[in-house]
């Protein structure tokens, strides 16, 4: 899988591709993440991206111009599936999301920042508009880092278990049960003691049972 990034501040995204998960799955050769400075796209002598928004009003706008560059140098060198804008008022991000991505090929995810990007990119060269919820960040830098890590870490090889993110958090419409780890008995608190038995299927039984009653309790929006 190849994910290509647009933003104009590569260097808030050096962090989280790094280390981990992320760094191993590039090390191995199941992910190529690629970080693409926008202000090499302009066709500005100041490098320029951005500018004030006609009819006035507060803040910046980020120019077609060198996005639409840079979306199309990109294009013209493989197809994409997806070309995704990081936007507050996009469809929320969930782990059904990520999932169908997951399956893709190569995705372009635009990083917006300012007041946004001009609107004629998301009428003409935006196939689908991402939120990762209902708040405004800085820029679209960290919820790119957010989708990229929901969805490198569902393909094939990148955990050394593999079942670990068919068990995680939503991919059934329910949160996870507790977990528990050693010491058995820390200051009299106890782990549950089917958790010790050895019996598979009671275990998988209660740990199903914590799930509905802690979604019930916690995120009782996601039961159907």
């Amino acid at each position: 899988m190849r994910i290509d990034i647009i933003t104009c501040l590569p260097r808030l995204l050096d962090s989280p591709f790094s280390d981990s998960i992320l760094r191993r799955a590039q090390q191995k050769g199941l992910v190529e993440v690629n970080i693409h400075d926008l202000r090499k796209y302009s066709t500005d002598k100041h490098q320029r991206i951005d500018d004030y928004a006609f009819g006035g009003g507060a803040g910046m706008v980020m120019m077609i111009e060198p996005i639409a560059n840079c979306i199309r140098d990109l294009q013209s060198q493989r197809t994409y599936d997806e070309v995704i804008y990081m936007s507050p008022d996009g469809e929320q991000f969930t782990q059904s999301m990520a999932n169908q991505l997951s399956l893709y090929k190569n995705i372009i995810i635009l990083c917006g920042h300012y007041k946004g990007v001009d609107e004629r990119v998301r009428q003409h060269f935006i196939t689908r508009e991402i939120s990762i919820g209902d708040y405004v960040l800085s820029g679209g830098e960290l919820a790119a880092a957010v989708v990229s890590d929901a969805i490198i870490r569902l393909q094939p090889g990148v955990l050394s278990d593999e079942t670990s993110a068919l068990t995680d958090s939503f991919q059934d419409d329910l949160v996870a049960p507790p977990v528990y780890t050693r010491p058995a008995d820390f200051e009299g608190m106890k782990v549950p003691d089917i958790l010790l038995s050895g019996h598979e299927k009671k275990i998988e039984d209660w740990r199903f049972n914590q799930a509905v009653e802690r979604t019930k309790s916690r995120r009782p929006n996601l039961l159907k």
